[in-house]
């Protein structure tokens, strides 16, 4: 009786794990949310720095319309909030006095390398990754990377990852005027913005 009860027992954990860890989630980690008037999937996305078309699966969305009172599940990030830190702290350096249009774009191209299977696969391994003795971004070499982010540039990396996989594909960024690096103008523009150079 004694053994059965410790199968019965282990089955019964065995069971809760796979329903605690099912698709990579868990449940408490997952949130809800009632549509208040006026907000849309993009609106909830960028608030919750999820990207919109996770938002939009999660909650079975045919459509992108959204009525007030409707409860949505709200995916849990791929990003933590310390990755949303760092990446902020990161844009508000690179992209200082630049459009926001270009905050979101920095940002965007850190998302983009961590996607990508040429850089590290997290948001850490990419903004202090070394290459040939060089730090990829300058902030991370001077120290900038060290100062508090300002609040547009929080709010330009959770619209980076509410915009997550529906860029342009952009990897690099430069300030022609500055860069010293002749092999990035090699690269294929994919937009310019403010001071600012995207390519991939």
């Amino acid at each position: 009786m004694n053994k059965f009860k410790k199968l019965l027992i282990s089955a019964g954990l065995i069971l809760s794990m796979s329903a605690f860890t099912l698709n990579g989630t868990t449940e408490a980690a997952t949130t809800t949310h009632k549509v208040q008037y006026g907000e849309t999937y993009w609106k909830l996305a960028v608030k919750f720095g999820v990207p919109v078309k996770s938002l939009m699966q999660a909650n079975n969305a045919t459509s992108s319309y959204l009525y007030a009172g409707k409860t949505l599940v709200i995916p849990n990030s791929s990003v933590t909030a310390a990755e949303r830190d760092l990446m902020a702290r990161l844009v508000h350096a690179e992209a200082k006095g630049e459009p926001y249009a270009g905050k979101v774009a920095v940002a965007t191209v850190v998302l983009n390398r961590v996607a990508s299977a040429d850089f590290p696969n997290t948001v850490r391994g990419v903004i202090y990754e070394k290459s040939g003795g060089h730090f990829a971004f300058t902030p991370v070499m001077n120290g900038a990377i060290n100062q508090p982010a300002d609040a547009a540039s929080k709010r330009a990396v959770n619209e980076a990852l509410a915009f997550r996989g529906q860029g342009n594909g952009s990897l690099f960024f430069y300030n022609p005027k500055t860069a010293v690096s002749k092999w990035v103008a090699t690269r294929q523009v994919t937009v310019k913005i403010g001071n600012h150079v995207f390519a991939k």
